[in-house]
């Protein structure tokens, strides 16, 4: 390769107590050239990453920029080393304009917006984005948002760009148009490096692939000269299947019928639109949307926490086949009527897990109600805690860790696990794979699947169309809080999905065919 040497590490390890986060990691990024980082939670790609962008300091090694040495001890010293961050959740004023954001921070604060706003035009006319400056944040989609955080890092000068999860929240359409402006930006010299762990994507617009593992640096191949498999073998350690099993829906039967569910925010405006689909037993329903357009409300509402304005959700017992109303019960009120629903919130921390008490406390919440006196009984819940630590390969200390020690990859185990072991009939995960390795997501799909098999009701909101494909028997779109159309998985494409998420309530209602 004769391309020049962007960035350069020698020797770096970064230590957070006794946990060795970074060990001798060597790695180079050349200018015009797009580098995809991959490895597990917890392989040290962030720590890595958040070296150069002077939010952590190495305790070992060096950092060399075009051949020079450098100390970069803070977020200023990668700036001014034409460094720039994108980080998955963007850091923006939404009552300020596209334009205020890209200024805002600026030494000394000394701009002229007029001027400011040519600049910017001349920077999304070079690489191709599409931008009005002085549109306000808030009423931007999510595209919009990471296009003003990219044009930010450019307009201060960064020609190296850190790009985490870039892709996370966009659809098909949205990846793509920011790929070509990513491939621009590349060929105009830019030395880019992408954190991700979606493979497919990694092969589609990467030049050269560094592989992390446990802290160590495994090594880096040319895209054009391997595959997913090859790539997950250098990630793991060993050969894994990449393939989704997912076999036919069998006795399915009506469990969840939602009907016209309209539900309000604080401002009164509706983030639920007359939603109504139902779920059955013995399939995945998979839920499709942007970020924002009423998954997590709409989940929120069937779990009973969420108040609706108007609708139903019924409830079929399978033992029985009564209807049950749910409308506005409480969660407690919900398990008291024998409803066997589990819900894996967004929010694995929030309204999951305690993230101060150990793991057997936390397998506790669902049980502790059951207690006949004022003592607990710990017996069950240790041994349902060491039963998921061993059957998830849960890595930690011992189940009396506290959970907040675990990386995200783990918590979300103990979660889903949890939620599982409650021998639930509905079961609902909303992104229940966000941020976790290859590994990890596949160890949740396949308890999804067990679950599907044992006529289980299962409701997957997801943001990778590819999986949701691959996982689901149905497919829900939502856009707006409205439901814009549901398809058969097996006979769809993530273009046409990616099509309904952004189609229009006139649209959405012609397309409904749930």
């Amino acid at each position: 390769m004769n391309k020049q040497p962007a960035i350069e590490f020698k020797n770096i390890t970064k230590r957070f107590g006794k946990v060795v986060a970074n060990k001798n990691v060597n790695l180079t990024a050349y200018r015009g050239e797009i580098l995809s980082v991959l490895g597990e939670n917890g392989s040290g790609k962030t720590t890595l990453m958040n070296m150069i962008s002077g939010i952590y300091f190495p305790d070992e090694g060096q950092i060399f920029i075009d051949g020079k040495e450098v100390v970069i001890a803070s977020p200023k010293d990668a700036f001014d080393y034409k460094i720039g961050m994108i980080h998955q959740h963007f850091k923006l004023v939404d009552v300020f304009s596209a334009a205020e954001n890209i200024v805002l921070g600026i030494e000394d604060g000394k701009y002229n917006l007029k001027n400011s706003t040519e600049e910017i035009k001349k920077i999304t006319s070079q690489y191709g984005f599409e931008l009005v400056p002085d549109k306000k944040i808030y009423t931007m989609s999510v595209s919009e948002k990471q296009t003003v955080e990219i044009i930010k890092v450019l307009y201060r000068g960064a020609d190296i760009l850190i790009l985490d999860e870039p892709t996370a929240v966009l659809t098909p359409q949205e990846t793509e148009k920011l790929f070509n402006v990513l491939r621009r930006m590349r060929d105009n010299g830019k030395c880019i490096i992408i954190i991700t762990h979606k493979l497919h994507e990694v092969l589609s617009l990467s030049d050269r692939v560094a592989v992390l593992r446990k802290g160590e640096y495994v090594g880096t191949v040319n895209t054009k000269e391997t595959n997913e498999s090859q790539l997950t073998e250098m990630m793991v350690g060993k050969k894994i299947s990449l393939n989704i099993q997912r076999s036919e829906p069998k006795n399915t039967v009506e469990r969840l019928k939602i009907n016209n569910l309209i539900c309000k925010n604080r401002e009164g405006a509706n983030v639920l639109e007359n939603v109504s689909f139902t779920a059955k037993s013995g399939e995945i329903l998979g839920i499709a949307g942007i970020a924002g357009s009423g998954q997590r409300e709409l989940l929120e509402a069937i779990a009973g926490l969420q108040h609706l304005a108007s609708g139903e959700i019924t409830y079929i017992d399978p033992k029985t086949n009564e209807e049950e109303n749910l409308r506005d019960k409480t969660p407690l009120q919900i398990r008291e009527m024998g409803v066997r629903l589990s819900f894996v919130p967004e929010d694995r921390l929030g309204m999951g897990l305690v993230g101060n008490m150990d793991i057997v406390d936390n397998m506790m919440l669902r049980s502790y109600r059951k207690g006949k006196s004022m003592f607990l009984e710990r017996k069950q819940p240790k041994n349902l805690a060491e039963d998921i630590i061993s059957r998830l390969e849960v890595v930690t200390p011992s189940a009396n860790t506290p959970v907040r020690r675990l990386s995200g990859g783990n918590v979300q185990k103990v979660l889903v696990g949890r939620e599982i072991a409650a021998a639930p009939t509905v079961l609902m995960a909303a992104y229940p794979v966000r941020g976790l390795d290859i590994n990890s997501s596949y160890t949740i799909y396949n308890l999804l699947n067990e679950q599907k098999e044992n006529g289980v009701a299962v409701i997957f909101v997801g943001e990778d169309l590819d999986v949701l494909l691959e996982l689901c028997d149905r497919i829900l779109v939502i856009g707006s809080g409205r439901v814009t159309g549901i398809v058969d998985a097996r006979n769809t494409t993530k273009e046409e999905v990616g099509l309904l998420m952004t189609k229009s309530q006139e649209e959405g209602k012609e397309n409904n065919n749930g």
